[in-house]
Formats: C-alpha cells, structure tokens, sequence
C-alpha cells in the first residue's frame, strides 16, 4: 500500500507540473501579444483601416468664392461691388454609404489579417518552445550519457590492468565521450541561440532564462481529423480576410455604378451693392437657390469601372480556391506529423526500456565475462537515440498540434 501512495504521489507532482508549465506558456503567450512590435503593427494598420470609413461617407467639402469686381457692374440700385459664393455638391442617393460599406469591410478583412499574424505569432512561439524542451532535454540525456560511459571507462581500465581485455576497449571508449562531449557543446550553443530567438519573439530581454518542463505534457488534439478540416474551412482567418474582400468588392461595384449618375450642386450667390449716384443706399441681392448638376456624358469610363470590379470578384474566387487547396495540403501534412508523433512516442517508449534492460544485461556480462565490448557500445548508442527520439517525438507531437490550431486561426 505504501508503494502505491509513493506512485500516485509521483503522479501527482508531474501532472502538476505539467499544468503549471502550461499555465507558463500562456504568460509567454499573453507576454508576446502585448509586446510583438511586428503583431503591433499589424493592429495599427487594422486602426488606420477604422479611420477610412469615415474619411469615405462625409460629402465633398463645400466650396466657398469670393469675387471683387475691378470695375463695378452699375445697376439700377448701385454698382456691385464683390460677390460672395457657397455651394455643396452632393453625389447620387447612396454614394457615401457605398463607399463607407466598402471602408468597414476592409477593415473587416485587415483585422483577419491582425488575428492570422497573432496565432502565426503563437505558433511560432509554441515551436521554439518545444525546440527548447528537446535541446534541455538532449542536453541532460548526452550529460547522462558521458557519465555513463565513464563508468564503463574505469571498468575497461580494472579489466586492461587486470589483462583481461585490449587496451583498445577504453580508447573506444574514450572515442565515444569525445563525441558526446562536442555534441554538448553545440547543444549548449543552440539552447542560448534559442532562448535569445524566443525572447526576442516576445521582445523582452533577450538573456532572460526560459522556464522548461522536467516533462512535457503529451496531450491530444481534441478534434478528430474531418472535425479539424472542417473548422479550417470556417474560422482561418486567411479565408475569413478573403470573405471580408470580396464583400467590399460588391460595395464596390455598387459604388462604381453610382459613380455613373448624375450628381448634384446646390449654393447660393451674396452680391453687394454699393451706393448710385443719386446717393441711395444699395441693396444686397440674393440669389437663391443655385443648382448645378454633374451628368456622366463619357459612359465608357464608368462601364470599365463596373468591369474591373467583375474581373477583381473572379479572381478573390480563384485566390480563395487556391487558398484553401492549400490549407487542406498544409493541414494533411500537419496531420501526418501529428499521428507520426504519437506513434513514435510509444514505439521510443517500448525500445528505450528495451534497450535499458540490455544495456544492463550486457554490462553485468561484461564485468563478470569477457563479452565483446563492441556490444557494449552499439547499445549505449541506441539507449542515447531512443531517448532522443522520445523526447524528439513529444516535442513533435505538441508542435504538429500547434501547427492544426494556428490553421484554425484559434
């Protein structure tokens, strides 16, 4: 009974600190949402869109004129002395609120394109962390590995002083430590590279030490494969900007075909009038109301206007056609490395203890006999890749999960 409370004790403290691992990369996450200079970009182009539709659903500015007359025009009242103008022009019914619609839904659509570079972001992210995990990891299984191989060393020392074997079994195996040892190096060099990029995603101080799992969680993707492709084809934000796209485009014909109506000027002329020569006192005249109407004469232009929005149409169609045979590629193969990971975890899983159990056999064997010190080794190599390639395949299987979720856009 003992034992079993010291297993569910150990079961417990990893499962839980699984979750607060997870809990970190959220910060990590909430962390680069606030402080990515790229993601602000990208916000602030969506801000900047906000700001057209209004620029676009205001009239034309109205127009104000002012006219002295060098030589006084005499009438009967007076002579007219300076004339002051004002007039607006107001385009066809609906214009404005055409181009506005036009306006918000690109706007619509630059937002897509914030939200598809914040999980790009995420994505990103979530991928060097994993990258980090496995080089940690790779880092402690290799400094494992030379200690292991040590001890295998001052054995073959005890068994060549004893003359029961070669000198040549403590060369191999000083051969074998010199490699892992420069393989630490560089993996010590790339954990610093890494963490510097990861920092620099979140654009915080690039020394910073990043906080890694002992173990990393190996949760599944929740959805299965058609419930994925399915939720791709609805919430990626790529196909949403090309849906937001296409509806400004039918705004905009609606636009270019107003273009192609009449619009209209309404103003009023202020003229004064001075004194005449019989010294009366002049009357300022009004004319009131003055209108002008714009017509489209030259049809041509306005025809080709509707036209180049028809043609714009057909290719968002072909663009968003495209777009998704690609997403269905992207999503196969993201697929692909997701089941490949989880399969390797339990194939890695059942070799690395395999080859534990025989690298422990070959060492009593060793150590009592004069079994073959080759043996000895090739097995050391493959307790090193299967516990590589265990790590490898849980650090794999989280990215590839990562990868689906990014092109769900959530």
């Amino acid at each position: 009974m003992k034992k079993y409370k010291i297993i569910i004790g150990i079961l417990v403290i990893l499962i839980s600190s699984m979750v607060s691992a997870q809990d970190e990369l959220n910060r990590y996450l909430e962390t680069a949402a606030e402080n990515n200079p790229g993601l602000k970009a990208k916000f602030n182009e969506y801000m900047a869109a906000l700001e057209v539709a209004p620029q676009v659903k205001s009239l034309p500015d109205p127009q104000i004129a002012f006219a002295y007359f060098i030589q006084p025009v005499e009438t009967r009242v007076g002579p007219q002395e300076f004339k002051l103008s004002a007039s607006q022009m107001f385009p066809w019914f609906g214009t404005l609120k055409a181009k506005e619609s036009v306006a918000i839904q690109l706007a619509k659509a630059k937002y897509e394109v914030f939200n598809d570079a914040k999980s790009q972001l995420f994505n990103e992210i979530k991928s060097t962390y994993y990258n980090l995990y496995f080089n940690k990891k790779a880092i402690s299984i290799s400094a494992e590995n030379i200690e292991i191989l040590n001890t295998f060393r001052k054995l073959a020392i005890i068994k060549v002083e004893s003359g029961l074997v070669s000198a040549v079994d403590e060369y191999r195996i000083e051969m074998e430590i010199g490699d892992l040892e420069n393989q630490l190096a560089l993996l010590k060099d790339k954990q610093y590279f890494l963490e510097v990029m990861f920092n620099n995603l979140l654009n915080t101080n690039e020394h910073e030490s990043v906080l890694i799992p002992d173990l990393l969680w190996t949760n599944d993707f929740r959805l299965s494969k058609q419930a994925a492709l399915d939720s791709i084809l609805i919430k990626n934000h790529q196909l949403l900007s090309l849906d937001f796209q296409t509806e400004a485009l039918s705004y905009k014909k609606d636009v270019a075909i107003k273009n192609g109506k009449p619009s209209f000027n309404i103003g009023i002329d202020y003229t004064f009038v001075g004194k005449g020569d019989n010294n009366m006192t002049g009357t300022d005249a009004f004319i009131f109301p003055k209108v002008g109407i714009t017509i489209p004469l030259y049809r041509n232009k306005y025809k080709a206007m509707v036209q180049e929005v028809i043609y714009l149409e057909i290719a968002k169609e072909n663009e968003k056609t495209n777009k998704i045979n690609i997403l269905e590629t992207l999503f196969e193969n993201g697929w692909k490395d997701y089941s490949d990971a989880d399969r390797r975890i339990f194939l890695y899983e059942s070799q690395l203890n395999l080859a534990k159990k025989s690298l422990k056999l070959l060492e009593t064997e060793y150590s009592t006999g004069n079994k073959d010190f080759e043996e000895i080794l090739r097995m050391e190599r493959k307790v090193l890749k299967y516990n590589l390639e265990l790590e490898k395949s849980r650090a794999d299987k989280q990215a590839a999960i990562s990868f689906i979720t990014y092109l769900i856009g959530n």
